[in-house]
C-alpha cells in the first residue's frame, strides 16, 4: 500500500513545503494538496517548490476541475511541472465543489468532467486533442505522462471514472462504503471494456494517532460536513431511498443545515454539528497505531492501493511521524 500526504495551501507556502519534506522521509510517495483558489493559496505554484525540495515524492491536487482553469493551461502546467521534475504528478480532478460554489457557478456536470479526463490527458502527454472545438497539440512535450485520478461518490460519477479514469479517489474510509464503491468502478472498468486491476485505488481521509479518541473526533468531524456537500447532492439527485446509493452514506446529512465554506477543511467548523460520533468514527481513521493498521489492512485486502492521509488538525507534524515510525512500515511489510 502506497501512503499519501493531503494539505490544505494555507500560507505561508513554506510550511505546506516542510510537511510534505517531513511526508517523505517518513515514507509518504505521494503529496496532495486541495485546489480552491478563493479559499487558499494557488497550490501549482506550491507544487514546484515541493518538487524542487523532494527527490521522489509525486503531487497533484485533491481535486483539481474542469472550470477554473481552460483545459490546455491545466495540461500545460503539468507537463511543465512534468518537464522540470521528471514526470512525478498526477492529476487529481472532479465536479467542483468549494472551488466552484465558492466563486458563485455550479460544479461541473459529468459530462465536461468526462471530456475534460480525456483532453488533459492527451494534451498533458504530447497528444493532439480537440479543446472548443478546435484542435490543438502542445508541441513541446516530449515523454509526457499525466495519470488522471477522479473523485466519486455517486452511481454515474463511479461509472464515468471506471470508464476513462486511470485512478479512483474516494474521500472516506468506511470499509462497507470503500468495498461498495470499488465494486462499481471496476464493473464500469469491465463494462467499457477496459482492465478493472488497472485503475489505481485510492482511499482518503483524515487520520490522527492517539489514545484521546474523544479529542481526535474532535479534531476530525469536520470531515463528515465537507463530505456531507456530496452526499447532499446525491440525496437531491437520486431521493433518500433510492436504491442507487447506500444509505450508510446518506442517512446522516438528514439533520443537515446548509454548509460555510468560510469554514472548509478546518477543525471546528460549525457547519459539522450534524455530524455523529459513529460517521466520524466510520469515516476517519482515529486512536493509536494499531487501530490504524487494523482498518487500513482491511482497506488493503479491499483493494486500496494508497491510503491519502487528510492532515488537517492540531497534530500534523506527530501524524506524519507516528505514520512513519509505526503504520508505514507495517502496511509495507
Amino acid at each position: 500500500m502506497d501512503f499519501g500526504l493531503v494539505l490544505q495551501t494555507d500560507p505561508p507556502a513554506s510550511q505546506v513545503v516542510s510537511l510534505m519534506k517531513r511526508g517523505e522521509r517518513n515514507g509518504f510517495r505521494y503529496g496532495w494538496t486541495f485546489d480552491s483558489a478563493v479559499l487558499w493559496q494557488e497550490p501549482f505554484v506550491i507544487y514546484s517548490q515541493i518538487l524542487a525540495n523532494t527527490q521522489k515524492l509525486h503531487i497533484g491536487p485533491m481535486v483539481t476541475n474542469p472550470g477554473t482553469r481552460t483545459w490546455e493551461v491545466t495540461a500545460s502546467t503539468f507537463a511543465t511541472l512534468n518537464d522540470m521534475y521528471g514526470n512525478r504528478t498526477v492529476c487529481g480532478i472532479g465536479r467542483g465543489d468549494s472551488a466552484m460554489r465558492v466563486a458563485g457557478r455550479a460544479p461541473n456536470t459529468l459530462a465536461r468532467l468526462g471530456e475534460a479526463i480525456d483532453v488533459i490527458r492527451d494534451l498533458a502527454e504530447g497528444r493532439e486533442a480537440e479543446v472548443d472545438g478546435k484542435p490543438l497539440r502542445i508541441p513541446w512535450i516530449r515523454d509526457g505522462k499525466l495519470p488522471v485520478w477522479m473523485a466519486a461518490y455517486g452511481p454515474k460519477a463511479l461509472a464515468l471514472a471506471g470508464q476513462k479514469a486511470d485512478g479512483f479517489i474516494l474521500q472516506l474510509a468506511d470499509p462497507y462504503l470503500t468495498e461498495w464503491m470499488v465494486k462499481s468502478v471496476r464493473q464500469a472498468a469491465v463494462d467499457a471494456g477496459r482492465d478493472p486491476a488497472a485503475i489505481t485505488i485510492c482511499v482518503a481521509a483524515p487520520a490522527y494517532v492517539s489514545e484521546d479518541v474523544a479529542h481526535a473526533r474532535e479534531q476530525c468531524r469536520w470531515f463528515g460536513g465537507m463530505v456531507g456537500n456530496h452526499v447532499a447532492d446525491l440525496v437531491s439527485r437520486y431521493g433518500e431511498h433510492s436504491g442507487m446509493v447506500p444509505e450508510e452514506l446518506t442517512e446522516y446529512v438528514k439533520a443537515r443545515q446548509g454548509y460555510d465554506y468560510s469554514h472548509h477543511g478546518r477543525t471546528g467548523n460549525p457547519s459539522a454539528d450534524f455530524v455523529p460520533d459513529e460517521i466520524v468514527d466510520r469515516f476517519c481513521l482515529l486512536g493509536p497505531a494499531e487501530a490504524h493498521i487494523e482498518k487500513l489492512r482491511a482497506l488493503r485486502d479491499l483493494g486500496v492501493d494508497q491510503f491519502a492521509l487528510y492532515n488537517m488538525h492540531d497534530a500534523k507534524e506527530a501524524t506524519i511521524d507516528a505514520y512513519g515510525s509505526d503504520v508505514i512500515p507495517a502496511l509495507r511489510a
